[in-house]
């Protein structure tokens, strides 16, 4: 077999990239990309996908660039190849389709005409001239183009006569163009206003990306007349920025901008119901070249343009707020003096003492301000009815963060604002941290008051609560203050001599004193003693439970549960009344739904403060507001190609769907006999439908006269 020639392979190969099989293949493949860049968030911290999908599955989808699909370098390579595909196309198609838009076909021959579907002939009772000057009068009043030809006869099978050919509805095929047009000022435009430019050069000048933490390097700084870019640009306010930052595969680079933002103020507006329904920036525009000053404002949905830059407002953040937070040790101890640390939220880490920590060397990295919280508590499980009490290990508050919907519609929901709240992490010295947050007042929840301390191990995962009840005055101190006397040796055991005095009858010390024991020992359980060195005990309901199950047989278990639990709430009852005597603090009235309430919140809270990973909680004192807003600076040059490809694309499949391409031929033929003429007629049409068959049907009823032949 000879090889074929270079000329004949470069021939198939342009045949095969402007067909519609291959287009439609690459349009299937950016669609399946699409639907991944859709479901996937792109751009997320590695570490996210780590913790969703395992490191082998990360890797893998981070080779293949699933996390940045439409920059990644294959969807620019498809892309590129349907803008070839379907430039080829329209070039190979539209001389042809412009070709045939004018032309009107008249050339036809008279006997090809009893070919077409729809066809008639007849007799009009005029002559030839009359009856051609009436078809193009009646062909032309009902919008069609018309054009003549005048034969002679050739022959006995193509005699003398006119052939008169109108069409209509040539914008059906220019509807092609459009569409297919269309598709390739979308791709173009895509391409310019994508991470393309970007990407190139920053290949071209080989940039070095940084990452969040780090200080940029000069290499990590993009041109300033960089065509086209997407970047994200922070100002705090009362100050200036003129350095946005691009995201790109690796880190972020930096995009100097041809001015300078100063954000003046930053303005939130709320509806009723305390949901924020207006986020505005107002700023002042200074230009790096003619020093001129520019004042605008920037909201949602109004962006602001200078020098071919658009500024969106995109988010807000805290720009730096300073905040006071008081320490409080949930057992004994604490921080020196209770000393209020001051710190700046976005900060430096503040290193915390040992002792304060349990012996860990700790620091504390203040990570969010929320001034105001509006949180829907119509479903908010306060007893932990659903999930089996308030253990920050496994419960999350379900009213919390769920606000879905308008703010301003109400509907079934309480939406409440529950005051400020502190976000902070704790990190110890292998670099390991829990993230906390905490609110600065009590939420009410099922009528009672109660600190929420949040705490979670990842970003991925929810925050989990412990409630910590307030007492009469609104605070901590009453619970912490029952909380100190449980780990206090001495106090637990003066408590359940009180308990089984107050129990047992006083003529069985026998009896008082085995109670006073039993007592003192759920006690201990539940502060978390250790009876069994081979058994961890958890300490509160769970180490009650434990302890349940190894001593127990199980068909006492249940029993004897309801006989700890009522000897346990006995014994911590007689405990409050000691720690609050001790502090000069009125003894509590339980014939006060309030006061049972506390105590019932207490235990519980007492209970789970078991497996609250730190011994210090850091509540927001004060704090001194300061906002930043973050502004989405946008160059997008091929902005006007992707609306323009919109508009034709639009134009393109309204035309090639509700247009119908439509010839007709009329020949007239003078008759033999004189006077008359004959006429044959045929109509053809894109698309055969009741729309064409009525048409034609309107036609041969205007064209030709009551005494017709009739259609053939």
């Amino acid at each position: 077999m000879s090889r074929p020639p270079a000329r004949a392979v470069w021939r198939d190969l342009l045949d095969l990239l402007a067909s519609m099989r291959f287009a439609i293949t690459l349009l299937t493949v950016i669609c399946i990309a699409s639907t991944i860049g859709t479901i996937l968030k792109q751009g997320e911290p590695l570490v996210g996908y780590v913790d969703t999908f395992g490191p082998f599955w990360t890797e893998v989808f981070g080779a293949l660039g699933l996390f940045r699909v439409y920059s990644s370098g294959w969807f620019l390579v498809i892309l590129a190849f349907l803008v070839v595909s379907t430039s080829l196309c329209i070039a190979r198609n539209t001389p042809k389709i412009l070709v045939d838009l004018r032309t009107f076909k008249e050339h036809v021959r008279v006997r090809s005409l009893d070919a077409f579907h729809h066809k008639a002939q007849g007799e009009l009772p005029v002559g030839l001239e009359q009856a051609q000057g009436h078809v193009q009068q009646w062909l032309q009043s009902l919008g069609w183009q018309v054009k003549s030809q005048t034969r002679s006869q050739a022959s006995e099978k193509e005699p003398a006569g006119v052939m008169v050919a109108a069409r209509r509805g040539s914008a059906n095929k220019l509807g092609y163009i459009a569409a297919h047009l269309s598709i390739v000022l979308v791709c173009v435009g895509g391409l310019l206003d994508g991470d393309l430019v970007v990407n190139v050069q920053a290949w071209w000048s080989q940039l070095q990306p940084f990452r969040t933490g780090e200080n940029p390097s000069d290499k990590a700084v993009l041109s300033l007349s960089n065509p086209a870019y997407r970047a994200q640009l922070y100002v705090p306010e009362g100050q200036t920025n003129g350095q946005a930052v691009v995201n790109v595969e690796k880190g972020m680079l930096v995009q100097p901008l041809p001015f300078d933002v100063q954000l003046k103020k930053f303005i939130v507006e709320y509806y009723e119901t305390g949901m924020p329904k207006r986020f505005a920036s107002e700023i002042v525009v200074h230009d790096l070249q003619d020093k001129s000053r520019h004042e605008a404002v920037v909201e949602v949905n109004k962006p602001f343009t200078y020098k071919g830059v658009t500024l969106f407002q995109s988010s807000f953040q805290d720009g730096g707020s300073e905040v006071k937070l008081k320490p409080v040790a949930l057992v004994g101890g604490g921080i020196e003096g209770e000393a209020l640390v001051t710190g700046t939220v976005g900060g430096r880490g503040i290193p915390l003492p040992a002792q304060a920590m349990g012996g860990l060397t700790m620091t504390l990295e203040i990570g969010e301000l929320r001034v105001i919280n509006v949180e829907d508590l119509s479903r908010a499980d306060p007893q932990g009815a659903k999930a089996g009490g308030t253990d920050p290990r496994g419960v999350n508050l379900e009213g919390l963060s769920q606000q879905l919907g308008s703010g301003a519609q109400k509907g079934g929901k309480k939406l409440t604002n529950i005051g400020p709240s502190i976000t902070y992490k704790l990190r110890d010295s292998a670099g390991q941290a829990h993230e906390f947050q905490n609110y600065m007042v009590p939420v009410r929840l099922n009528d009672q008051p109660v600190f929420l301390l949040g705490v979670r191990n990842s970003l991925q995962e929810g925050f989990r609560f412990l409630r910590v009840p307030a007492d009469e005055n609104m605070t901590m101190q009453g619970w912490l203050l029952m909380r100190n006397a449980l780990f206090d040796p001495a106090l637990r055991a003066e408590a359940s001599q009180r308990f089984a005095r107050g129990s047992a009858p006083t003529d069985k010390p026998e009896l008082q004193q085995q109670l006073a024991t039993s007592a003192l020992r759920v006690l201990d359980i539940f502060a978390g003693l250790q009876y069994d060195p081979k058994q961890r005990n958890e300490g509160g309901l769970v180490g009650l439970g434990q302890f349940i199950e190894r001593v127990v047989p199980p068909a006492e278990q249940e029993r004897a549960s309801g006989t700890m639990i009522q000897m346990l709430n006995g014994a911590i009852l007689a405990l409050t009344e000691i720690a609050r005597e001790r502090a000069d603090l009125p003894p509590l009235n339980l014939a006060e739904t309030r006061d049972q309430n506390f105590m019932q919140q207490s235990v519980l809270a007492m209970s789970d403060a078991m497996a609250y990973p730190v011994p210090v909680v850091f509540t927001l004192d004060t704090f001194e507001q300061k906002q930043a807003s973050v502004f989405q600076a946008t160059r997008t040059p091929g902005r006007n190609l992707v609306y323009l490809g919109c508009v034709l694309l639009i134009i393109g499949v309204f035309a090639m769907l509700y247009v119908r391409e439509r010839r007709v031929w009329v020949w007239l033929q003078a008759a033999p006999e004189g006077g008359h003429t004959q006429l044959k007629m045929a109509l053809s049409s894109t698309r055969q439908t009741l729309d064409t068959d009525n048409e034609f049907d309107r036609l041969r009823q205007a064209l030709l006269p009551a005494t017709e032949k009739g259609p053939a």
